[in-house]
């Protein structure tokens, strides 16, 4: 009886990690029959239409000539397998078991890409976060589409072979072609441009607060009526945020790549995610029947803008609380949980009520005294719990509206001192798994915000019903911040008092 097998690698998407699958292939003498098994999606089982036409149209026999039973498992068998980038290992696989390739050591080698009808290769999602796995796993070469090799090189350790066909890969394997291997090379992308923060008239109060929101990854809350510049403000924080570390890029590009939106290359600018207030809970946290990653990941180790926050459905604003305070949203599904990374500042904007004048000396406020309760009561006092930096931008006078001159420091200037301040935040962080002085917990506040004496007086003197045990370790964090951007060691009085002067509590 003919019986031939074989064995080669692919990888599996779970939220942004990859998990290592073997590919077998077996051929038995039988009538024609093709079958995939280990829980193969739709697309995946559609590869063998996708397989065939490719392998013919690379010169080689595929499966549909010949009178066998062709079975391909994929283990292992209980995990869910999705997507088109099995079909070059299927291929490969088959022609092993065929004998229509030259024997190789497939053991340290992954295979990834989806097969066009001709046999060329079409790029994929989750090359970054594959490749990583390959290193991981001490696998020593990763062959896949060329559009996506610079991505995949941007991982230390592991060899990437970029392909542009399955023929060019059998030649590969069989010595009769050199394939150059991926040198991973900077993306020439370039960050969207961020209003400049001089161009900004007025709002010093506001753009001191950004200041802060920057240096220490804090989240802020904006509320002021309409024409303000609200918004203007926040797209001008990417532009004073520092550049992401190698290690934050690699965090992003992942996150990105998992949601099929990954460049070709690392991601270096802080993304800037601003999704409409009509936007579905699933798009936003992120989910679905493949979970993918939502916006509040996208925005990671960025900026999450949130426009007109009281307009945002309540059971998207609750579901922030828990990403705002752990940095991870986990999507639950009956075959497990799946962990999306989730570090961002949250910056988020408001009027004062429906019609947007309450408070303002310039417009009167339509709305009754029930209706700017129940507007302003839309965004719950746990989630408000969650925001360090909440400032009222009022209305600028025509006068500093028509100057001419720049209004501050530029963006440029205010980066410098921030990137300081990262710099001397990741010196103090050096042994701990976080970044900034807005991810540390209870313990590491008390650590590193140590309180000189004045600062004590004055911490006794505030008001303690104004302040949760989550306010209270938000606040000396934000203090924390405040007194690095002021290149002091220790927390002073009026590191602590200007922390206090951002949080509103009686109203929003």
């Amino acid at each position: 009886m003919l019986k031939n097998l074989a064995k080669v690698h692919s990888a599996e998407l779970e939220g942004v990690r990859a998990r290592l699958i073997e590919v077998e292939v077996d051929l038995n003498v039988g009538l024609h029959a093709f079958n995939i098994v280990g829980l193969a999606d739709k697309a995946l089982n559609e590869a063998k239409e996708r397989v065939n036409s490719a392998l013919k149209n690379s010169g080689v026999k595929p499966p549909n000539r010949e009178n066998r039973k062709i079975t391909i498992n994929l283990a292992p068998a209980d995990v869910k397998k999705a997507g088109s980038h099995y079909d070059l290992a299927i291929a490969i696989g088959y022609l092993l078991a065929t004998k229509q390739i030259a024997p190789f050591d497939a053991r340290d080698k992954i295979f990834l890409g989806e097969l066009a009808l001709d046999g060329r290769l079409r790029p994929i999602s989750g090359a970054l976060n594959m490749a990583e796995l390959a290193a991981e796993k001490r696998f020593s070469y990763v062959y896949l589409p060329k559009q996506n090799a610079n991505e995949a090189a941007a991982i230390s350790g592991v060899t990437v072979y970029p392909l542009e066909s399955l023929e060019e890969a059998m030649e590969a394997l069989e010595g009769r072609r050199d394939i150059a291997p991926a040198e991973f090379h900077e993306s020439d992308i370039a960050a969207k441009d961020a209003p400049d923060l001089s161009e900004i008239r007025g709002q010093e109060n506001a753009k001191r607060a950004l200041t802060i929101a920057a240096a220490g990854g804090h989240n802020l809350l904006m509320i002021g009526p309409p024409g303000v510049g609200k918004s203007l403000l926040a797209q001008a924080l990417t532009g004073i945020m520092p550049d992401l570390t190698t290690t934050e890029a690699i965090e992003v590009t992942k996150v990105w790549s998992a949601a099929g939106l990954g460049p070709d290359g690392l991601i270096r600018h802080r993304p800037f995610r601003s999704p409409h207030h009509t936007a579905s809970l699933v798009s936003v946290v992120g989910g679905g029947s493949n979970p993918k990653p939502g916006e509040i990941s996208l925005a990671h180790r960025g900026v999450l803008f949130l426009d007109e926050l009281p307009e945002f459905p309540k059971n998207i604003l609750e579901s922030l609380r828990q990403p705002l305070e752990a940095g991870v949203v986990h999507i639950a599904r009956a075959r497990g949980t799946l962990a999306f990374p989730a570090k961002f500042s949250l910056i988020s904007a408001m009027n004062p009520c429906p019609c947007g004048y309450y408070g303002d000396p310039e417009k009167e406020c339509r709305c009754s005294a029930y209706e700017v309760i129940r507007y302003q009561k839309k965004v719950s006092g746990p989630l408000l719990d969650r925001i360090d930096l909440q400032i009222r931008v009022p209305r600028v006078n025509l006068d500093e509206l028509r100057t001419k001159k720049p209004s501050g420091q530029t963006s440029a200037d205010v980066k410098k001192e921030i990137s300081r301040v990262r710099k001397v935040q990741a010196e103090r962080f050096a042994k701990a798994n976080i970044i900034t002085n807005s991810e540390m917990s209870s313990r590491q506040t008390e650590q590193f915000a140590k309180l000189d004496h004045e600062a004590e007086s004055f911490l006794k003197t505030l008001d303690k019903a104004r302040l949760s045990p989550r306010g209270y370790y938000r606040l000396l964090k934000t203090a924390r911040t405040i007194a690095d951007l002021a290149r002091e060691d220790q927390v002073r009085a009026e590191h602590l008092a200007e922390a206090f002067s951002y949080r509103l509590r009686e109203e929003v």
